[in-house]
């Protein structure tokens, strides 16, 4: 009986070894595309100065954070809390590193963020995050964003998706050059939020919001009507174009569309790829690119892949321009949605390569020597050592183990064994 609760606290993911393993693997895919694709990695520390996370961050970002209690404080010192995201950190380890990296830096980074909101299904307070960034110094052009995005689309590409993916593209540049177009900049924070809610509500909960800021009924119709742009960039760009619009940010965003869209077609011709106007991402530190990924028929999955192009990020932490584009996978979440809908089992993979089952103590050392060698050819060894009878040890060998051995005298003097497939039942003889 427990003595106390030993469940994970709420929001926390906790795998089995053999799911584990799934997940383990489906990590390492991401990762060797990213390394194939030219990203070097790095790992930023888990806790930050709280000034830093929420430097540029505020609002919502700054109730979600876990702030740090030291228990025997030495001095003052500055308030820290666990990241919520690698971007931020990633843009003080550039100001920090600045005279040490190369320019553009490309960079991934996989690992574990928090955020302290209110846990469902689906939405954790402790998640592996799976990002890459390029960030430029002084410039950055912008054929790097369709770089990072053509990269993720790479990386899900190896992933076990129920459906089809697309990716849905747009730039911020375009709603901030209408909106101020239209002389409705101090409503601009409410309208992104407006936008970047519209898919989870009805069309007229998002209209009578829209009408809430006490905004003309001529620009509600023309802040809905570009919002409700989506679709191939040969129907979108000209249709942005058609709108009218003639402030400069409106007209870069949209050439930069234009040339994004185009190079993320050009690299993946067989990829459904949409320019959508919904996509602003909530983030306030996004300033051009935005992007979200979604499976098909799946709209319970939600979003699976997500970045965008930040310019000022860093500013916060020196003068330097460090303009950069990055974009995450979420694999968490998307590992247990992956789970639940089948697309992934534990059956699948056992743990170890290898189990080894020496019949007594006097097969002990030969067995090590042989889990030594295999061990050396890259092979997962597990060593049986118990006293147990010899079909409990197969029976444990059965569950960890994708194949296994028994050594005895004979197999000993003999100097092979039998290499049993535990899923087949099929074996071939091996030496030492």
């Amino acid at each position: 009986m427990k003595k106390f609760n030993t469940s994970p606290i709420s929001g926390m993911q906790e795998l089995l070894p053999d799911m584990q393993v799934v997940f383990n693997r489906l990590k390492d895919k991401i990762a060797t595309t990213f390394y194939r694709h030219g990203f070097q990695n790095i790992e930023t520390p888990t806790i930050e100065r709280t000034a830093v996370l929420l430097a540029k961050a505020g609002g919502d970002t700054e109730k979600q954070i876990y702030k740090v209690m030291k228990t025997a404080e030495t001095g003052s010192g500055a308030e820290q809390a666990l990241r919520f995201d690698h971007t931020v950190p990633l843009s003080r380890y550039v100001v920090e590193h600045l005279n040490d990296l190369t320019f553009p830096f490309r960079v991934s980074q996989i690992g574990r963020n928090f955020r302290g909101e209110r846990t469902q299904k689906g939405r954790f307070r402790e998640f592996y995050q799976c990002d890459i960034d390029v960030i430029g110094w002084g410039e950055l052009p912008i054929f790097y964003d369709a770089e990072v995005i053509s990269t993720l689309v790479s990386a899900l590409k190896q992933l076990p998706l129920p459906n089809q993916f697309y990716v849905r593209i747009s730039n911020r540049k375009l709603l901030n050059g209408l909106l101020a177009e239209l002389n409705l900049e101090t409503h601009s924070t409410a309208i992104l939020g407006i936008i970047d809610h519209a898919e989870k509500v009805s069309a007229s909960v998002t209209l009578s919001a829209l009408q809430s800021l006490g905004i003309g009924e001529v620009d509600i119709d023309k802040v809905v009507n570009f919002m409700n742009l989506s679709g191939s960039r040969q129907e979108i760009i000209p249709q942005l174009r058609d709108l009218g619009f003639t402030n400069v940010d409106y007209q870069t965003g949209l050439d930069e569309l234009d040339q994004v869209l185009a190079m993320v077609e050009a690299a993946h011709p067989d990829q459904l790829i949409f320019a959508d106007m919904k996509i602003v991402r909530g983030l306030d530190y996004y300033t051009g690119t935005v992007f979200e990924t979604n499976v098909k028929d799946c709209g319970w999955l939600g979003s699976i892949c997500s970045g965008g192009r930040y310019d000022d990020l860093a500013s916060n932490y020196t003068d330097s321009h460090l303009p950069g584009v990055g974009g995450s996978i979420g694999l968490t979440r998307l590992f247990d949605a992956l789970r639940d809908c089948g697309a992934v089992h534990a059956s699948e993979i056992k743990p170890v390569d290898i189990c080894l089952i020496p019949l007594d103590k006097t097969c002990y050392d030969q067995a090590i020597s042989l889990a030594a060698k295999l061990r050396r050819e890259g092979k997962s060894v597990d060593l049986v050592l118990t006293n147990k009878k010899l079909g409990d040890k197969i029976k444990y060998a059965s569950k960890i183990a994708q194949s296994m051995a028994v050594l005895g005298e004979d197999e000993i003097k003999a100097k092979t064994y039998k290499l049993r497939d535990l899923k087949t039942g099929a074996e071939q003889i091996e030496h030492f």
